[in-house]
């Protein structure tokens, strides 16, 4: 099992947890709308620290992208194993052929 699926296992986990105890429960009773605006915050700052170069600092923004990605998802009742699948049943295809296949 890799750290992505034991954190999606873990926000899986938490949306019956007590929000008073859980950023993650928190986040999920709040909405998927709340849990899309965070998840855009969080993409916004990586978009900020591509550009700034700071190679650390992009990494963090990345990891808090990939939690707030799959709080998202999971508010919707989207699994990490879905978006897995969708990735395989591409793989192979050129993107421009993906995109043109829309």
């Amino acid at each position: 099992m890799t750290a992505l699926d034991r954190l999606a296992a873990t926000i899986a986990a938490r949306k019956d947890a007590d929000p008073g105890t859980s950023w993650t429960a928190k986040l999920l009773a709040q909405g998927p709308e709340k849990c899309a605006g965070k998840f855009g915050e969080e993409a916004v700052e990586a978009i900020i620290e591509a550009v700034r170069g700071d190679r650390d600092r992009l990494t963090a923004e990345a990891a808090d992208v990939i939690y707030h990605l799959l709080v998202m998802l999971a508010a919707r009742d989207v699994t990490l194993a879905d978006v897995l699948a969708e990735l395989e049943r591409r793989e192979g295809r050129s993107g421009l052929a993906e995109k043109a296949g829309r």
